[in-house]
């Protein structure tokens, strides 16, 4: 079986914060709308048709989402699938030269969706199109900076926006910044943190369901472990308090539930009554939320992927928190090593964590590799761990989904529900 993959590769701005994704494909050997051969180009749409029908909810849940439309997927109406707030219909060239296509692309349009162009150039075929774009994407590997100048100069004076695309050195990105774009994607966006955090902070909303749920008359421990194994900073303040000397036992605490027994619930309360008066003016910004959250989809991640990978000397739980830590030196005002030296975990997580060394951490670059849509590692470390290709995007959508529903849950104390929530809006 071929591998087949579909994966979000964020879009951020200047300042690294996340503001849309796009959903990036990947089978039979090359990436998603790339292919030359109309047969190939139906099989790829196919596979991609039959994977949203599946996968709708999970997929263009919690964010605006770029994705290409081949001529194909046009004919077949995909985008009518999808709520119009929360999809951008991207095409590209092969798109734009197809005379029913581009009727479907205007259609769309005038039917409220957005649209997105790839690779937009100065030519009649692409400015005809001009009132119908809404954004326009530039390759700033290939193409000219007089050519970027002047399309970011047309778009401005007409109120589109630029993305610029495959974005891969900070060289790059500082290119982009300077020319005046509107937003970045590419391997080097992917892999590029917002500025740190070092809010040694929980989450606010997060920390108040625990406290709701500690002085319950009868507190729910399963409850309050999954409470605080969605954050990243209250399971690693919870392990380091129940490794001191005051409930020292013979065997290392190495996971939240293993903490919480031995705490017990009343020193449980103290504890977070502790974290109350130290932290309760703190408040979380965005790009401490971003980290929060990346960090508890790494999490899940890590923690599914052991289902089906061989040979790996750590339990799920182990897993979660080599997920959960990831980022903490994001939120820590400390380098990981020193963090990971202060609370007693398998020398393995460490080692994956700090250098991405032995089976857990090829099990982490997995993840990572997944994260930024680096498709040549993922079937090499896939195939190394014997994880099955054919399972990771519905592993990695799973989790997606997960993630959403508990941090929505957790992100809205306001009391707003699903259908009165603002969908978070890109550039």
């Amino acid at each position: 079986m071929r591998e087949r993959y579909i994966v979000r590769q964020p879009i951020k701005n200047e300042t690294n914060q996340i503001i849309a994704y796009e959903l990036l494909y990947y089978g039979e050997n090359q990436a998603y709308g790339n292919s030359d051969d109309g047969a190939s180009e139906f099989a790829v749409a196919d596979t991609v048709y039959s994977f949203l029908m599946q996968n709708m909810e999970k997929s263009l849940k919690d964010a605006v989402h770029f994705m290409t439309f081949t001529t194909t997927l046009l004919m077949k109406k995909t985008p009518a699938l999808f709520p119009k707030e929360g999809l951008i219909i991207q095409i590209d060239d092969s798109v734009v030269i197809h005379p029913l296509a581009l009727r479907f692309v205007q259609q769309y349009a005038r039917d409220g969706y957005k649209i997105a162009v790839n690779e937009f150039q100065f030519a009649p075929r692409y400015l005809s199109l001009i009132d119908y774009i809404d954004y326009i994407k530039l390759n700033f590997k290939t193409t000219s900076d007089s050519s970027i100048k002047n399309i970011v100069d047309l778009a401005k004076s007409m109120n589109k926006k630029v993305i610029a695309t495959e974005v891969d050195s900070a060289e790059l990105h500082g290119k982009a910044v300077s020319m005046g774009v509107d937003a970045l994607e590419g391997p080097y966006v992917a892999q590029q943190m917002a500025t740190k955090a070092h809010s040694s902070s929980y989450l606010q909303s997060n920390f108040f369901r625990l406290m709701v749920a500690v002085v319950k008359e009868e507190p729910d421990m399963e409850e309050i472990e999954n409470i605080i194994s969605t954050d990243a900073t209250l399971s690693y303040g919870l392990l380091r308090v129940a490794n001191t000397a005051y409930f020292a036992t013979k065997q290392r605490v190495t996971t939240s539930r293993q903490a919480i027994m031995t705490l017990g619930i009343a020193q449980l309360k103290q504890w977070i009554y502790l974290l109350s008066s130290t932290n309760a003016n703190n408040e979380i910004d965005q790009s401490a939320e971003e980290f929060l959250k990346l960090s508890f989809m790494r999490a899940n991640f890590c923690s599914e992927l052991m289902n089906y990978a061989k040979d790996i000397p750590i339990s799920r739980s182990e897993a979660y928190l080599m997920g959960m830590f990831s980022t903490l030196n994001y939120l820590i005002d400390a380098p990981l090593e020193e963090i990971l030296s202060t609370v007693p975990m398998a020398d393995e997580v460490k080692a994956a964590l700090l250098h991405h060394e032995g089976r857990c951490g090829q099990l982490f670059e997995l993840v990572l590799s997944y994260e930024q849509a680096d498709w040549e590692k993922i079937t090499a470390q896939a195939q190394a761990l014997g994880v099955p290709a054919y399972t990771l995007t519905n592993i990695y959508f799973n989790c997606t989904e997960s993630v959403n529903d508990t941090w929505q849950q957790i992100s809205a104390p306001t009391g707003k529900t699903e259908e009165g929530e603002d969908r978070k809006s890109v550039v």
